[in-house]
């Protein structure tokens, strides 16, 4: 999948998600998918430095 493909696909996610989700809910997932994101960060970021050693 290419750059466009993935920003196309996350867009029509987000539109479908607004539709069927309440504000509330909308917030919250946005609150766990962020945390997610820093989580897979932080995991790459320590297998990248143990991948050094």
């Amino acid at each position: 999948m290419n750059i466009c493909s993935n920003l196309y696909l996350l867009s029509s996610i987000a539109c479908q998600l607004y539709e069927c989700l309440s504000h509330e809910e909308l917030e919250m997932l946005s609150t766990d998918l962020t945390t997610f994101g820093y989580m897979i960060e932080s995991l790459l970021s320590h297998k990248s430095n143990t991948d050094a050693l």
